[in-house]
């Protein structure tokens, strides 16, 4: 464990301003914010500074759904992700977002120097543009067929069904995702940043040590053929800011996200009067760590370390990436509930809970962690409250009762104690290097054996005989000890129950040196109970409120109908069902169930409210054609006006389908 203190600078990726923060995100959150404080505790200087990624041509539409400026949006959900973060024992020094003015400034600084330095050209390109929208089309915005398995319905860079990625202009009968329309090409001014200059300084910086090397084989793909040139603008309409000396290019969102780092630290720097320049120039001995899913691993080590490079500014000391979550062994799913948001957890258990089974499971890999329910159960129950707030439980009321909450002088066992701190420093590299898994398996050891230790002695018995209560005492003087070592240890990753144990001992458990000398002839405080044990039902309930809609289990039955169901023709035929063609499809934000679907049904477009969220993402439904009851009377609901019905069928649940005709029909078309 380093004596000299260092000065650090923690990074999360920005969660996008777009959504709800749900636990898949909360994995990266907590492994940064464990990795945070075990810094504070040995004594460095560290800050955790990050912000909400606010903007970006999704943003732009959500806001104008909702009907409200995108300003609007980005602030709503930015005091929701910090309130979320904040329940969750995220103890980060700025949170910001990266639509702020020191984000503006920053971009600004660093797109000046690159043009200063020759790093940016500008050149002419074509590109898909959505005439009904009147704007041009970022690629996962436009769909169409693979051209190379010939899956339809992709995106317009990458095929989920092959894995094959390629150019928009490259899909077979593309169409806007916005509109449904099929785009057309036009030209427009692009600026560009020449990654070939950075290629060299790249290579060697990604081959020194600081990405993991299942992330160096991963980049190496990239340098193969030579870096090629990165288009940092857009065109307007975009939310974002505009580049400097244009009417209407704007800086892509990927120009400005990694920025917001820098940006959230020169807030924090500007607040408290700490020195950015001191914190940013290339030669400082600061640190910076980025903390990244594996999703955006190039967006990290190509684009972010090529802007800082051509800008003087330092680059990061290290990348730490990290795999994906499942839950009960699966892709987290709305209709089975394991897409559990992280205020739906908070609203039924204790956030200490999660921090420890991520903490216990996460390694310094990109291996995918799996949040195995009844695991989570039994590992939290057997280890914090079964082993360690177990030792303080049993030890507490014999030194309350027989001894006036007062410790013994001496520890009966100073060999032991010594034991539990020859393993600080191994525990610490542990914490450090992010292997957190083996930092847990060390402190449970511990753990082990302090409750041993209590077991073989027996206060308890000896408590029932005359004459023993000094060797009560100093029995349990021992367990409160290595209890206050376990916590020290622990407090890191379960910052709630460190608070309370830090109240019943008297001390602080933020600092590890001060483990050095233990806690003798002090009193402590009554005990409370420091953890419960995971209830098995609430666990039931988070996942039941979860669920966007109640998923059948067996068969699916159909009912009888009743002589009072039934229908004659004539009523039927009342009935005007026609072919439509959905060419949007989005979100409800204040549903739990509902689509909103625009349909074209010949020479007019409706807006129907339909219940099959669960079913199917906004995305995979436009350009689909449907069958809709076209003379429904208009609903008026809070959302808006439902002018019609889609057909649907199926259990509930992710087991419902949309019907739709045969190839050939067209929408207006009369279904007879």
């Amino acid at each position: 464990m380093s004596k000299q203190k260092r000065r650090i600078l923690v990074t999360s990726a920005l969660p996008y301003a777009n959504g709800a923060i749900h636990l898949g995100h909360m994995l990266e959150y907590i492994q940064t914010d464990i990795w945070a404080r075990f810094q504070r505790a040995q004594g460095h200087e560290c800050y955790f500074a990050w912000a909400d990624d606010a903007h970006g041509t999704p943003i732009m539409l959500r806001a104008q759904s909702e009907g409200i400026a995108p300003e609007e949006l980005i602030d709503r959900m930015n005091t929701e992700h910090q309130q979320d973060f904040l329940d969750f024992g995220l103890k980060f020094d700025n949170y910001a977002t990266t639509h702020g003015e020191a984000n503006r400034e920053c971009v600004e600084t660093i797109y000046k120097r690159l043009e200063d330095g020759g790093y940016v050209e500008r050149r002419t390109i074509s590109q898909f543009y959505d005439e009904q929208k009147g704007m041009f089309l970022p690629d996962r915005f436009i769909r169409g067929t693979c051209p190379k398995c010939k899956t339809e319905d992709q995106y317009g860079d990458s095929c989920e069904s092959c894995g094959s990625t390629y150019s928009p202009t490259d899909l077979i009968d593309p169409h806007s995702a916005i509109s449904g329309t099929a785009p057309v090409m036009r030209d427009s001014e692009h600026y560009f940043v020449r990654l070939s200059e950075f290629e060299d300084r790249l290579h060697s910086w990604m081959t020194s040590g600081v990405l993991q090397p299942e992330v160096v084989n991963k980049m190496q793909e990239w340098f193969n053929d030579g870096l090629r040139d990165w288009d940092i603008s857009r065109d307007e309409p975009y939310f974002g800011f505009k580049i400097p000396g244009t009417d209407d290019k704007y800086f892509y969102v990927w120009v400005d996200a990694p920025v917001g780092y820098m940006a959230s630290f020169k807030e924090l720097a500007d607040r408290t009067g700490l020195d950015f320049d001191e914190w940013w120039k290339p030669d400082t001995d600061t640190e910076l760590y980025n903390f990244i899913g594996k999703d955006i691993v190039y967006f990290h080590t190509l684009f972010w370390p090529a802007m800082l490079m051509g800008a003087d500014f330092r680059w990061p000391t290290a990348v730490y990436a990290h795999g994906f979550l499942t839950v009960d062994g699966s892709k987290m799913s709305k209709s089975r509930g394991t897409f559990i948001r992280a205020r739906t957890y908070l609203d039924h258990l204790n956030p200490d809970y999660l921090r420890y089974y991520f903490c216990a499971r996460l390694g310094a890999g990109m291996a995918d962690i799996d949040l195995s329910l009844d695991d989570f159960v039994s590992r939290v129950n057997s280890d914090m409250v079964g082993k360690v707030v177990n030792i303080a439980s049993r030890c507490a009321g014999f030194i309350q009762r027989g001894s006036n909450g007062q410790l013994a002088e001496e520890l009966p066992e100073p060999g032991l104690y010594q034991q539990f701190l020859d393993q600080r420093e191994h525990i610490a590299s542990d914490f450090e290097q992010r292997n957190y898994q083996s930092a847990i398996r060390r402190i449970m050891a511990l753990a082990d054996e302090g409750n041993r230790y209590i077991n073989e002695h027996k206060p308890w018995q000896l408590n029932k005989q005359e004459g023993q209560q000094q060797t009560v005492q100093a029995i349990c003087t021992q367990g409160i000890n290595l209890f206050r070592v376990l916590m020290t240890y622990l407090a890191p990753v379960v910052p709630f129950t460190a608070v309370s144990a830090a109240e019943f001992l008297g001390v602080d458990l933020d600092q590890w040196s001060e483990l050095d000398q233990p806690m003798l002839n002090v009193s402590i405080q009554s005990f409370k109970p420091l953890m419960t044990r995971v209830d098995p039902l609430k666990i039931k309930s988070m996942i039941e409120d979860s669920k966007e809609n109640l998923q059948s289990t067996g068969k699916a039955t159909v009912p009888k109908l009743d002589l009072a169901d039934e229908i004659t023709i004539e009523e039927f035929l009342k009935v005007d069902l026609r072919i439509a063609k959905i060419i949007n499809a989005q979100q409800v934000p204040e549903a739990d169930k509902l689509l909103e679907l625009t349909l074209d049904i010949g020479g007019e477009t409706r807006k129907v409210f339909a219940g099959i969220k669960s079913a199917y993402e906004p995305s995979d439904l436009i350009g689909r054609h449907t069958v809709m009851v076209a003379n429904l009377k208009p609903r008026k609901m809070r959302f808006g006006v439902s002018q019609g019905m889609v057909l649907a069928a199926g259990p509930g649940g992710s087991d419902l389908y949309i019907l739709g005709p045969d190839q050939g029909a067209v929408p207006g078309m009369r279904v007879t």
